[in-house]
C-alpha cells in the first residue's frame, strides 16, 4: 500500500540547500541586522538595554575625519598592492602557460604557497624583520654599506604602508596568477590558431587576443581584491599593534571599527562604522555585478 503523504521528490533539493541558508541566517544575516540595530544606539556593553539615539551616530560618522582618513589609508595601501600584483601575476600566468618551461606545475605550486601561510604569522615575521634594533632588514642594508645607521622603518609612513602593501602582494599574487591561468586556458584554441595563420607573432597574439579575452577574469580579480582590500585588518593591525601608527597612516576602516568597539567600548558607534563599511561594500559589489555582466568579449 502506497503512502498517501509521500514527499514530492521535487522538494528534495531544498533539503540539500537548507543547511547553507540556515547557517547564513545565523552567522550572516543575524549579525548584519544586529549591527544595524546597535548603530542606532549608544551602548558601552554594560547597560542591560542599549539607549536608542536613532541616527545620531550616522550624523557623527558623516563628520568623522578619522573615518574618512581610514578610507584613504585603505585605498592607498590597496592600490600600492593591486597594481604590481596584477602585473606580476599576469606575467607569470603567461610565462607558465604559453612557454615551454620545464616543471611548470612545480613553479605554480611554489608561487601559490604564500597564500597558504597564515596572515598572522607573516605579519609578525615582517614586524621582526622591520624592527629598527634587531631587524634583519637593517642588518642586511648596513652590512651592504647602504645604511650607516639603523632606520626606524615602522615609524616611517611610506615604509610602513609599503610593508603592508608588500605583504599583501606577496601573499596574493600566486592566487591571482592561478585565476589568470584559468582564464587563459579557457580561450578557444581555434582563435589563437587563426591568429597564427594570419601571421600574428606572440606579442600581437597576446595584446590583441589573449588580453582582451581574459578581461572578465582580470575584472573579477580586481573586484574581489577591492572587496578584500576594503576589509583589510590583520596585516596592518599586527604590524602596528593595532593603533595604526605612525600618525594613524595605517589605520584601516576595519581597524577603526575594531578599536572603537572593543578598545573604547563604544559598541553603538563601532556598529555605525561597520554599517558604513557595509554600505561601501554593497556599492562595490553592485558596480562589480554590473561590470561583470556586460556583453562578453566573444560569444
Amino acid at each position: 500500500m502506497k503512502l498517501k503523504n509521500k514527499v514530492n521528490k521535487n522538494n528534495y533539493a531544498y533539503l540539500f540547500i537548507a543547511p547553507y541558508f540556515i547557517a547564513f541566517m545565523i552567522f550572516g544575516l543575524y549579525p548584519i541586522l544586529y549591527t544595524f540595530y546597535l548603530s542606532l544606539t549608544d551602548w558601552d556593553g554594560t547597560a542591560s538595554t542599549p539607549k536608542f539615539i536613532l541616527f545620531d551616530n550616522f550624523k557623527t560618522l558623516i563628520r568623522d575625519t578619522t573615518f574618512f582618513s581610514s578610507i584613504g589609508n585603505t585605498a592607498i595601501m590597496w592600490i600600492a598592492n593591486i597594481i604590481p600584483q596584477m602585473i606580476f601575476a599576469l606575467f607569470l600566468a603567461v610565462a607558465l602557460t604559453n612557454t615551454k618551461i620545464k616543471g611548470k606545475e612545480f613553479f605554480r605550486g611554489i608561487f601559490f604557497l604564500p597564500n597558504l601561510v597564515t596572515v598572522a604569522s607573516v605579519a609578525v615575521l615582517f614586524r621582526f624583520i622591520m624592527d629598527w634594533q634587531t631587524g634583519a632588514l637593517n642588518r642586511i642594508l648596513m652590512s651592504l654599506k647602504i645604511l650607516n645607521q639603523p632606520v626606524e622603518w615602522l615609524q616611517s609612513i611610506t615604509a610602513t604602508r609599503g610593508g603592508v602593501s608588500f605583504i599583501n602582494w606577496w601573499m596574493w599574487f600566486g592566487y591571482t596568477m592561478i585565476i589568470i591561468i584559468a582564464g587563459i586556458k579557457a580561450i578557444p584554441d581555434d582563435v589563437l590558431e587563426a591568429a597564427i595563420v594570419d601571421g600574428a607573432n606572440k606579442w600581437q597574439s597576446f595584446w590583441n587576443i589573449t588580453l582582451p579575452l581574459i578581461r572578465p577574469t582580470m575584472l573579477y580579480t580586481v573586484i574581489t581584491s577591492l572587496i578584500g582590500g576594503m576589509t583589510m585588518f590583520d596585516v596592518p593591525f599586527l604590524l602596528t599593534n593595532g593603533d595604526g601608527s605612525p600618525q594613524g597612516s595605517i589605520l584601516t576602516m576595519v581597524m577603526y571599527q575594531y578599536n572603537t568597539a572593543f578598545r573604547t567600548y563604544n559598541f553603538g558607534y563601532g556598529a555605525t562604522i561597520g554599517t558604513g563599511l557595509f554600505i561601501l561594500l554593497a556599492v562595490v559589489v553592485f558596480i562589480a555585478y554590473k561590470m561583470m555582466n556586460r556583453k562578453p568579449v566573444y560569444d
